[in-house]
This record gives C-alpha cells, sequence and structure tokens, in this order.
C-alpha cells in the first residue's frame, strides 16, 4: 500500500435543523462574538435570518457581512475582514454555498495573523493560525465545509487559491432544511460538481488511498441515486440530507486525492464567461472521461456499477449514465448549447495548461493539443 496522509475536520454534525442549535456549537469553541458571512441572495430568501436570531437569543453577538459573491474578489475578501476587525471578533461562521465558506476560511486566517492576503496563496503558505471556524453549507454540491482550500479571483479572468490544512473548519455541519429552498437548476449544477469531486478523487493520480476511495464511492452512491429527485421535489428532505452529505463525503475525499482535468478545463470556462463552476465541469466531463478512458478504465467501469448496476464493468456505461444525468437534470451538454464560441476553444486549451497543480492529478497526461481535443468533443459538432 503506497503510504498517505488523510486530514478532514475534527468535528461533523449532520441533523436536519441543526444550524438553529450552532450558539451551543459556538460555547463548546469559545466563540461569543462571531463575524457571519454569507450572501444577499440568502437573506432575501430569509434564509439567513432564523440562524442569526437563534444566536443572539443564546447571547452570542453577531457582526453580519452579508455582501459575497459568486467567484469572490479579493477585495470581498478584504472587505469582511476589516468588518471582523472593526467589531473585534473571536470568530468565524459562514451559512452560504463554496464563496461564502472560502471567504470565510480565508478571513479567519487574515484576522488572526499579520500575513496579508497575496502572501498566502499557494500550497502550505498559511504560517499562523486562524480564529476558530464553523462553516455551514447551503447547497450540496462544492465540499468546501471539508477541504483545506479557498479559491479567490484575483483578476478579470483569473483566480488564485489557499491550500493549508489550517483552512479546515472547527465544525462542519449539514442542516439539510438549508437547502429545501434551493432551485432546480443550481441543485443540479452543484450536484453534479459532487459527483465531478467524486469520481476525480477516485481515478487521481498521485494520492488516491484506500480512505478517499471509500469516501469517493459512497459519495456516488448518494448522489447518483438521489439528484433526480432533489431537482425534481425540492422539498423532499431526504433527498436533500443525501445529497447535502454526498457532496461533504466527495469534498473529504477530494481534500485528500486531489482533482484533475475535468476541473482544469473547466475553470477557464468560468473565468472567461462566467458559467457558474459546476456547470462548467458538467460540460466537459464526459469528454474528459472519454479522453481519460485508456488509462482509467478499470476504475471508470468500478464507478460504472455504482450509477448503473446492470452494467456488469462497462466504463463506458459510466460516460453513457452521466450524459443521461445531465439531460435529466436540465443542463446544457455541449460548449455551443452554453454559448462558448468555437473560436475560443485554442484560448481555453492554452489556458487550461496553466492548471498544472491540477493536471498532475490526472490519470493520463493531458498535452495542450488533448486539452484543445477535449474541448471540441465538449463544444459538439462543427467545433
Amino acid at each position: 500500500m503506497q503510504p498517505f496522509v488523510f486530514n478532514t475536520v475534527p468535528q461533523l454534525v449532520c441533523q436536519p435543523g441543526s444550524a438553529l442549535a450552532l450558539a451551543e456549537r459556538c460555547r463548546s469553541l469559545g466563540i461569543r462574538r462571531p463575524l457571519l458571512v454569507t450572501d444577499p441572495g440568502l437573506l432575501a430568501i430569509g434564509l439567513v435570518q432564523p440562524v442569526q436570531a437563534a444566536l443572539e437569543a443564546a447571547g452570542v453577538q453577531v457582526t453580519l457581512y452579508d455582501q459575497v459573491r459568486e467567484d469572490p474578489p479579493e477585495a470581498t475578501v478584504e472587505a469582511a475582514a476589516a468588518r471582523g476587525r472593526s467589531a473585534d471578533v473571536d470568530g468565524v461562521i459562514a451559512v452560504g454555498g463554496g464563496s461564502s465558506m472560502d471567504v470565510a476560511k480565508v478571513v479567519a486566517v487574515l484576522l488572526a495573523g499579520s500575513q496579508p492576503l497575496r502572501a498566502l496563496y499557494g500550497v502550505d503558505q498559511v504560517s499562523g493560525g486562524r480564529l476558530p471556524l464553523i462553516l455551514v453549507p447551503t447547497t450540496a454540491g462544492t465540499g468546501s465545509e471539508v477541504t483545506p482550500v479557498a479559491v479567490i479571483t484575483t483578476g478579470e479572468t483569473t483566480k488564485a487559491g489557499v491550500s493549508s490544512p489550517v483552512l479546515l473548519p472547527d465544525i462542519a455541519l449539514l442542516d439539510a432544511d438549508l437547502t429545501l429552498g434551493l432551485p432546480p437548476r443550481v441543485t443540479a449544477m452543484t450536484g453534479v460538481d459532487a459527483m465531478v469531486h467524486a469520481i476525480e478523487a477516485y481515478t487521481s493520480k498521485l494520492k488516491k488511498n484506500p480512505l478517499s476511495d471509500i469516501l469517493a464511492r459512497e459519495a456516488l452512491r448518494l448522489l447518483a441515486a438521489n439528484i433526480r429527485t432533489a431537482v425534481s421535489d425540492g422539498a423532499n428532505r431526504e433527498a436533500r440530507a443525501a445529497m447535502l452529505l454526498g457532496a461533504c463525503l466527495a469534498g473529504q475525499a477530494f481534500a485528500n486525492a486531489p482533482v484533475a482535468a475535468v476541473h482544469a478545463l473547466a475553470y477557464p470556462l468560468g473565468g472567461h464567461y462566467h458559467i457558474p463552476h459546476g456547470l462548467s465541469n458538467s460540460l466537459v466531463l464526459p469528454s474528459v472521461l472519454a479522453y481519460n478512458m485508456p488509462t482509467a478504465e478499470t476504475l471508470y467501469a468500478e464507478l460504472a456499477e455504482i450509477i448503473v448496476p446492470a452494467a456488469t464493468g462497462s466504463a463506458a456505461a459510466l460516460v453513457q449514465a452521466l450524459q443521461q444525468l445531465i439531460a435529466d437534470v436540465g443542463l446544457p451538454a455541449t460548449l455551443a448549447d452554453a454559448g462558448v464560441p468555437a473560436a475560443d476553444l485554442p484560448m481555453l486549451a492554452a489556458e487550461a495548461m496553466q492548471q498544472q497543480r491540477l493536471l498532475v492529478n490526472n490519470p493520463r497526461e493531458v498535452s495542450e493539443e488533448d486539452a484543445l481535443a477535449i474541448y471540441r468533443a465538449a463544444y459538439g459538432e462543427g467545433a
């Protein structure tokens, strides 16, 4: 067996309604004055106010930062940190999607030390600690509540990651009630995103390990069995809970066995066309799997049996099942359908090659020429 290290959160709470008991979790960490990080959309639909009210009713003094937006820029991180400093907060809570959780992770580090934001980018660049941190996801997709990574937008089309075990929270809290109002399209995109995490973790070239394998397989089982129901019947609490747990398990898997070419080719799509991350992954997933088939066929066949029990070890069945699932949940099937110009494909291929930290994990080596061929396959006829 290849040696491995497995890192995850100290405590995982999985219980509907548990967000309303956050004050207990705060007390266990010595948090009395938390910064609550969220986005204006969740505030507008009234999802955050009951959580904040429950905290304040229990004597916890909350400072709210509610201006996180998708693909958060550095200015958002700095503004949230400034808000926390001015209130002298002693902990950070995020209630939201991956963007809010990523901001909260970095802010918890900034508020506890003297490093500037720019010094944190890269792997293991965090030199100090962080404030106590609780992450509460409201989407079943990113798995950010159990990953040691935060992605920040650094320019018009560029992003950078902060990767350090310090970013793992003290508590990840999964409350399916917070996901009941998630729109069908968001449910579909984030759900496929989580499935990609599981698939890429299971086939990760360098750090694949027995624990990540177990988590990836169970994550894929939960997600594949429940995503259609969650999309069509958003009030189904059991399906929502299964999706939330599946996304979390996939997050634990890829936090230790990193993602690869699907994400590497998805990032330029988000940077240039502001396509949501989950949809970007979905658009290139079948084509990347087809490209990887000569190297990863055995592993894909094992995953196919989870999604399609009658597949009897057919790797091709995995690709077919995922293409059908993408259609069933109403997502566009090709880059052309998503409005990506065919003329841009060479540029996208060149930019994807900058994601070497991800591409090294891919089961099959990817050249720029290979990336262009994958994009053309993902575009459809006429590319």
